[in-house]
């Protein structure tokens, strides 16, 4: 009759499972030919949790146990079960599927309207991110970085909308991003870093007193005399240009801490008789080093430069440090310079900063967004900062500006 298989394609892993079987002793070929004759079906229908526990013996939950909850069997069974699993080519339990039956994902989102790279350059968003992730991994979770447009408000909803995570933590959002009610519309733990007014008492938060914070290294510099002073922060204003500008009333800067920071420098000079319309303020674009660097150039190079110049990040700072050196101005000398945060670099820098726990900050929204207290009390954390004084500041030098 000739070949019953001209004309159709061969299998080569059905061909080698009927042509190539050697007998083997005892349960050993019992289990060879098993393992054969399952291959024979899942050469043609894709092998499924079911076919390795089929191979095996033992029931579906036995096996799934394998991948989820290895504690719950013996080493040798689960080795067992593993190797079956490899000799069918099944590749584990697909995680969407796992994720729907278990009602967990395993991940967190983080919220941040800032550029994604910040979150691996910036020193204060690395030990917070660090912190986070510790977190994140005792409880055998992930995170899910959803950057936020600030321009593109729809595409920003999508992101979060589609994102899929057991809760939401917002580090770096403006007061009136519309993802802030996305993310309460869906339902999912929220932590914030930010104290907002008009979160409900289902959010978390973990943060600082910004204002007091701030009212701390602002009451040191007055006190060494400075009252031409500067005050410098990325996003002061909407269009983000670089250089001096015009802000009325606080209530108008969109970021929560710089808002806060803000008032908090205005209150400790107001409190030695400057006015908030006597102090400049100055926007970088960034908040980047760059960015510090080029908005302390457009008050530097002025007849009447300001005497001292109080950053709301070390960051910023740093890059009015940069701005002096090429102006032949030495820090605490000819300008005094502060920043905010407390960032490793800030020691070798010889800045005044406020320096605060970013890296326990970090673990601590971690710890509640995947492990809610059930007393609301403790769901609302305030850590504590504290005034580092560094050779960066210094008194105002009378001979330079007899004024004061």
């Amino acid at each position: 009759m000739g070949d019953l298989n001209l004309g159709r394609r061969r299998n080569p892993r059905i061909d080698a499972a009927t042509t190539d079987y050697t007998p083997l002793p005892g349960g050993q070929a019992r289990l060879a030919g098993a393992v054969r004759g399952i291959e024979l079906r899942s050469a043609v229908t894709k092998p499924t949790l079911q076919t390795v526990a089929d191979l095996v013996g033992v029931s579906r939950s036995t096996a799934s146990n394998a991948y989820s909850r290895p504690d719950q069997l013996s080493p040798a069974m689960r080795e067992k079960i593993l190797t079956a699993a490899r000799s069918l080519g099944y590749p584990g339990p697909n995680p969407i599927a796992r994720s729907l039956r278990s009602g967990r994902v395993g991940a967190v989102g983080v919220l941040m309207a800032s550029p994604l790279a910040q979150a691996f350059t910036d020193p204060y968003a690395v030990l917070f991110m660090s912190g986070l992730a510790e977190a994140a991994e005792q409880n055998g979770s992930s995170l899910l970085l959803v950057p936020l447009s600030l321009d593109d408000g729809e595409a920003a909803i999508r992101a979060v909308r589609n994102a899929s995570v057991d809760g939401f933590c917002v580090y770096c959002v403006p007061d009136w991003h519309p993802t802030l009610a996305v993310i309460q519309s869906r339902g999912l733990p929220v932590v914030s870093t930010e104290q907002r007014g008009d979160s409900g008492p289902e959010t978390m938060f973990v943060g600082i007193d910004e204002r007091a914070a701030a009212y701390s290294v602002a009451t040191h510099v007055a006190a060494l005399g400075h009252r031409r002073v500067a005050v410098l922060s990325d996003y002061v204003v909407a269009d983000r240009r670089t250089g001096p500008v015009q802000v009325p009333s606080l209530d108008d800067v969109q970021y929560r801490a710089t808002r806060q920071r803000l008032r908090g420098f205005r209150d400790a000079f107001a409190e030695v008789g400057i006015g908030w319309a006597d102090i400049t303020v100055v926007n970088a674009e960034t908040n980047t080093r760059a960015g510090g660097a080029a908005a302390a150039a457009s008050v530097l190079d002025r007849a009447d430069r300001p005497t001292a110049v109080l950053a709301c990040s070390d960051v910023l700072a740093f890059g009015v440090l940069d701005a002096l050196t090429p102006r032949r101005l030495h820090p605490g000398r000819d300008v005094s310079v502060t920043g905010f945060d407390g960032v490793p670099e800030s020691v070798d820098a010889g800045l005044t900063t406020v320096s605060q726990r970013a890296a326990d900050r970090g673990r601590l929204a971690g710890e509640l967004l995947l492990d809610p207290p059930s007393d609301e009390s403790s769901r609302r954390i305030v850590l504590p900062t504290e005034l580092v004084v560094r050779a960066s500041t210094g008194p105002v030098r009378p001979w330079r500006d007899g004024a004061e």
